[in-house]
């Protein structure tokens, strides 16, 4: 007789959110990652020997894993107690000197293992090994910026609400330009890709011309309406406006009305000049939605410029500018044969509690 499936592990309340977490975050550490992806999977009932082929373990990790959530929650799934004797230095110090700023003669902003190493007389192994415990990167740094934007709980509502319940008989667009889009060409010709070789190319090219996209984004249908301009004044973007109304001029509801255009964009000048304004105003069909100040990446049209660059001009060699527009144009074309819908997940709330300034930031200094 075959072995039946283990039951679904019960997952104990607020833990599923917590376990998610894990799995997508890098803070966590990519063995945690793994054992909380385990846990899922025994909730939702996976059999242990497809949970194994699906993670990359042996059977007896996911049961060891399973047992030691049923018993401990999500705190079993910590590294448990080394056994031998005990490090004679704590970690705990070591991250403590680690996180006080370098005396100013080393003439350095972070510390090195090395140079942590020979001011506290150890080892760099083992500073290394007390930055991996508690997950300090003094390598690294990175940026982060506020918006001061005084509508911003008004505006992030707003366009979360337009991506996670568009209105009924309407169209979302996202609209923006990616300009300076650099016609490159490499002064000796790409080196293919071979077998046990990536594709190279020289360093050194030759500078064409840029030029600029225009886009706009259908959300729920990932169709894009684009054009190619040499500027990105406020006349080539009016003039790209009467091209969406041309494109939606005929999209009309059930009752033969012209359905709703609403515009996602952010908050370029171009966008806002005055011209443009009596445009929009001369015609109400146009409903625009602006980001918040330093936001604009809540503009999904940002995710379709990313693909474009990766995809169709980083690794491209152009001639010269018009064949920089064909080549972009191509991808346009192929991409809305095979084009999907653009999903938003976040909500406002969980947009806000990341957006919300500390009181001790100050955004000018």
């Amino acid at each position: 007789m075959a072995n039946r499936a283990a039951p679904a592990l019960v997952l104990r309340d607020g833990d599923r959110e917590e376990l998610e977490q894990r799995t997508r975050s890098d803070r966590f550490g990519a063995a945690a990652a793994k054992r909380a992806r385990i846990v899922l999977l025994a909730a939702d009932g996976e059999a242990n020997t497809r949970i194994a082929e699906l993670t990359d373990a042996t059977v007896t990790t996911v049961l060891n894993w399973r047992g030691r959530y049923e018993e401990r929650g999500i705190a079993g799934l910590a590294n448990a107690p080394k056994p031998g004797r005990p490090r004679e230095l704590d970690h705990r110090a070591i991250v403590a000197e680690t996180l006080k700023p370098p005396p100013k003669k080393l003439g350095v902003t972070h510390w090195s293992s090395s140079l942590l190493a020979a001011r506290i007389k150890v080892s760099a192994s083992t500073i290394q090994r007390a930055w991996r415990s508690y997950g300090i990167k003094p390598w690294k740094a990175e940026s982060f910026r506020f918006s001061t934007d005084p509508e911003l709980v008004g505006k992030v509502t707003d366009i979360c609400g337009l991506y996670l319940a568009p209105p009924e008989n309407a169209i979302v667009l996202c609209v923006d330009e990616k300009s300076q889009i650099q016609a490159l060409d490499r002064t000796v010709p790409i080196l293919p890709m071979q077998e046990g070789r990536i594709e190279r190319r020289s360093h050194d090219y030759y500078r064409h011309g840029t030029s600029t996209l225009f886009a706009a984004l259908d959300i729920a249908t990932g169709q894009v309406a684009a054009a190619l301009k040499k500027r990105h004044r406020h006349q080539e973007f009016l003039a790209f406006l009467r091209q969406i109304e041309r494109t939606y001029r005929h999209v009309v509801d059930a009752d033969g009305v012209p359905v709703e255009l609403h515009l996602v964009m952010d908050n370029y000048a171009a966008h806002k000049h005055a011209n443009v304004r009596a445009w929009l105003a001369e015609h109400p069909r146009f409903v625009v939605h602006f980001t918040p100040t330093h936001a604009s990446w809540m503009n999904l049209v940002e995710v379709w410029f990313g693909i474009v660059e990766r995809q169709a001009i980083r690794r491209g060699v152009f001639k010269s500018v018009k064949d920089l527009n064909a080549k972009i144009r191509a991808f346009i074309d192929s991409w809305n044969d095979r084009s999907h819908p653009f999903v938003w997940t976040k909500t406002a709330d969980q947009i806000l509690a990341k957006a919300n300034r500390p009181t001790t930031s100050n955004a000018r200094h």
